[in-house]
């Protein structure tokens, strides 16, 4: 029996030849591609490690730097002094509220007339104004040693400048123009001598000062109402810690040395606990990440509020509720919004939704409601409101997928047991995929805190910590946030000063914060899987 013909040739044969590449076999070869781009995302990932700390590390040396010229040019001297000018600022400024409460007071419903209401403030007026004169020797007898000290930096920077010129002509090898750079030297016992022998004067004055202030409040005018009263108590008590702290102030001046030291600890506490941003200035700039903390904190705290409830509730409705006509409606909108550009939700919230919150506070009816009414349309709310928006997808997207995970016979077996929906869903399916659900939040606020140009846009810009003796009304302050700084001020900077090296350091501080939530997020999803397991 004659045999079968063979089969013809295949037109792609699979031969050993072709399965192997470069000594490699075909499965060899999807591994080392996938584990490629593993490896090279972790390469990728170390360079940017590896950049971030590059650039930010001298930033540390330079802020000490930054602090010695600060105690050397007497900068910090006179603001022992300034800082007590602005501390009776303060003050004033509780007073103005006073009087603007008590205005109020007396022009309300069935009230006085605008003009015989100021009338009947005129001995209040009186006692503001003879508290407010007070400071006057104070201010300008700190604003002619701001003039010495400012003099005394401008030569050291002067000083400074003229030495890197002269590096910088020597390195390019045009040895006459170095030489002919003049570099003086600052004296700073000869330059300090004026500005420290002022303390007797000062000490002179000072007593005069707090005499005046004794003097105003030992007979504060009478004011309508307890509660307006009782303002009045709590401003003459705030004044007397005021009065006490004279004492420290003045030894501060009488023990203050130019030659002391600026530990290396302090130039990390300037930053990580400093209250001040602040750059370009005259005086002293000055490198404090807690406001930005703070204002990036509350956004993001403001924005899950919102957020949460919103994404686990739509996720748990679409996915467990809602019929297939409503999955296939709400799933897509939902998701859609991850592919609106952040800069267009930015300019909504400047042009609609900061306006509309703005006048919704001014509605009598919604005045009960913590903060109502503001001015500011650009705060914490808007910036919040929108990064919630922001934030719902991604929860939404990634709960629903938890939801899913859940093996079908717990449901089955829920309601073979006679369980209703709603019970099977709220102690059933939720429990079981709650790490999924608290890893959905986590990875929501690692978006939140990261996202850049709406808090630019929307949360006001103000380098400031919130004041959280407002309650809940300090969500409609205006913040500034650390994605919002760097966004704002590194297009400007000038490369390698102190102000570049901070600006990388924020993004030290936002990687640190990046891992720490994943890290949570690991923690928290590993001890939900052991409670249910």
């Amino acid at each position: 029996m004659p045999s079968a013909p063979p089969d013809p040739p295949s037109p792609f044969p699979i031969t050993k030849a072709r399965t192997h590449l470069l000594g490699l076999t075909f499965d060899e070869c999807i591994q080392v591609f996938f584990g490629g781009n593993a490896v090279m995302a972790v390469v990728i990932l170390g360079l940017i490690t590896f950049f971030l700390f590059k650039e930010g590390a001298s930033f540390f040396g330079q802020n000490r730097e930054n602090l010695t010229v600060y105690r050397r040019a007497g900068l910090e001297y006179v603001d022992f002094m300034r800082q007590q000018e602005q501390d009776h600022t303060a003050l004033t400024r509780y007073l103005s509220d006073l009087r603007l409460r008590t205005l109020q007071h007396l022009t309300g419903p069935g009230g006085l007339t605008l003009a015989a209401a100021n009338t009947q403030l005129a001995p209040f007026d009186e006692f503001a104004n003879r508290y407010s004169d007070a400071v006057v020797p104070l201010r300008g007898f700190v604003s002619d040693l701001t003039d010495v000290a400012t003099a005394i930096k401008t030569k050291f920077i002067v000083m400074g400048d003229n030495k890197t010129q002269r590096e910088q002509l020597l390195g390019a090898g045009k040895t006459a123009e170095a030489a002919a750079v003049v570099i003086t030297p600052v004296d700073f016992k000869a330059e300090l001598a004026p500005l420290v022998g002022t303390l007797p004067a000062y000490r002179d004055l000072s007593t005069a000062f707090a005499k005046s202030l004794t003097e105003a409040i030992a007979s504060p005018p009478k004011l309508p109402t307890p509660e307006l009263q009782a303002r009045m108590e709590r401003f003459r008590a705030l004044t007397q810690q005021y009065l006490v702290s004279f004492p420290a102030t003045l030894k501060n001046l009488e023990s203050w040395d130019y030659l002391k030291p600026v530990p290396v600890w302090q130039a990390f506490t300037a930053f990580l606990f400093g209250k001040d941003w602040l750059t370009a200035s005259f005086w002293q700039d000055w490198y404090g990440i807690v406001p930005l903390f703070v204002g990036s904190l509350l956004v993001s705290v403001i924005a899950l509020l919102l957020a949460v409830p919103l994404g686990v509730g739509a996720a748990i409705y679409v996915n467990q509720i809602a019929s297939p006509l409503e999955q296939r409606l709400i799933k897509p909108s939902i998701e859609f919004i991850s592919a609106i550009p952040s800069v267009v939700l930015g300019f909504f919230g400047i042009a609609v939704l900061g306006e509309a919150l703005r006048a919704l506070s001014h509605v009598t009816w919604l005045s009960w409601v913590p903060g109502f009414p503001f001015a500011e349309r650009l705060n914490a709310l808007t910036a919040g409101c929108l990064l919630a928006l922001i934030a719902v997808p991604t929860i939404f997207t990634l709960a629903e997928d938890a939801l899913n995970n859940v093996p079908r016979s717990f449901k089955e077996a829920s309601f073979a047991l006679g369980a209703t929906r709603l019970q099977t869903v709220l102690r059933i399916i939720v429990p079981a995929s709650l790490s999924g659900i608290v890893s959905a939040v986590l990875l929501g606020l690692g978006r939140v805190i990261g996202e850049t140009m709406v808090v630019l846009l929307c949360a006001g810009n103000r380098i400031a910590s919130p004041d959280f003796t407002a309650g809940l009304g300090v969500v409609t302050q205006p913040v500034h946030t650390m994605t919002g700084i760097i966004s704002q001020e590194m297009g400007e900077v000038v490369r390698d000063s102190i102000q570049y090296r901070a600006l990388f350091v924020v993004g030290i501080v936002l990687f640190f914060l990046a891992l720490l939530i994943n890290f949570l997020a690991q923690k928290i999803v590993r001890k939900y899987r052991i409670s249910i397991g």
